[in-house]
């Protein structure tokens, strides 16, 4: 059982604490490059198309909750995946070639030709929508074990979040996600109590920091960037707290940082810091807002 332990730190500030585990992490992350699960993980991975901005955003506002998206046949092709029948495909813009014949003719006489690159609507679909053989994974796919005050921890999170939480029966095999255009967070049931809180303090990361108001036009960033950002939040707050999500979050941060320099991590890690020491300030007042309730009602108790 993981233990709730609260944010006594002895000697250190809370700053130095969030540093030593941001250190931490970078040092984990690094680690999951060199095993021989990443390497058959990245060769898969590589069948990808690494989408533009664009694409990006037209993906998310269309399947908030996506994770790994390719067309139809490149799932049956690449990965031995077939889309299950029914599903709804995500519509992007795919560029495309096409070649047209000049009036003028070339020193051999032949007719010249010009290539021009234009665009059409494709359609992708998310890993959620296939079936068929697992994809290679790096790390564990769920955090298992409970924690110590659990409940206390996840009222103090759902009290300072400023976008309501709800957990619901999630079927696309996501875990969680954050709805900018419903301004709500969406937390997967019957998760252990360990991945439940982690992935609760993930959506609010993403919310805190990408949620269409909170965009920092001096920081513009990719799927990439928002998700190594949220994980790396989620697991120094964990951490501060006692909770070790180290097998989980070292992976997810290794899987979409986009090489071994960990360049998303490291451009980002004053952000991660200051937006982690941010919402644990936030939870401890809401644990401190509780434990003061619920001393009042002691005190009413004992009065009667």
């Amino acid at each position: 059982m993981a233990v709730f332990t609260g944010s006594e730190h002895k000697g250190k500030t809370q700053k130095e604490r969030i540093k030593e585990i941001t250190d931490q992490l970078e040092a984990g992350v690094v680690a999951v490059y060199e095993s021989d699960a990443y390497k058959a993980y990245l060769k898969c991975m590589s069948k990808f198309h690494n989408y533009s901005l664009n694409n990006t955003l037209l993906i998310a506002l269309q399947r908030p909750d996506a994770s790994l998206v390719c067309g139809y046949q490149a799932w049956k092709k690449d990965h031995g995946r077939q889309v299950r029948k029914g599903e709804k495909g995500i519509k992007i813009i795919a560029p495309c070639k096409y070649k047209v014949e000049l009036e003028e003719k070339d020193d051999d006489g032949n007719q010249k030709i010009t290539e021009y690159t234009g665009f059409k609507v494709a359609t992708v679909f998310d890993y959620a929508q296939t079936e068929g053989p697992e994809l290679p994974t790096i790390g564990v796919n769920e955090l298992t074990g409970n924690v110590g005050d659990y409940r206390k921890l996840f009222n103090a999170l759902t009290e300072m979040c400023p976008v309501p939480i709800y957990t619901e029966d999630i079927q696309n095999g996501a875990k969680g996600y954050y709805s900018d255009a419903d301004r709500k967070i969406v937390i997967k049931s019957d998760m252990s109590q360990l991945q439940t809180i982690k992935t609760m303090i993930h959506e609010m990361a993403h919310e805190k920091l990408h949620a269409k108001e909170n965009l920092d036009r001096d920081h513009p960033v990719d799927r990439r960037t928002k998700e190594v950002e949220a994980e790396s939040i989620a697991y120094t707050i964990c951490q501060h707290y006692g909770l070790d999500s180290s097998d989980y979050s070292f992976s997810y941060v290794a899987g979409w940082s986009s090489g071994k320099d960990v360049k998303e991590l490291k451009a980002s890690l004053e952000r991660i810091r200051s937006a982690a020491d941010e919402m644990i300030t936030g939870i401890d007042k809401a644990l401190e807002k509780q434990a003061k309730r619920e001393q009042s009602r002691v005190d009413r108790n004992e009065a009667r």
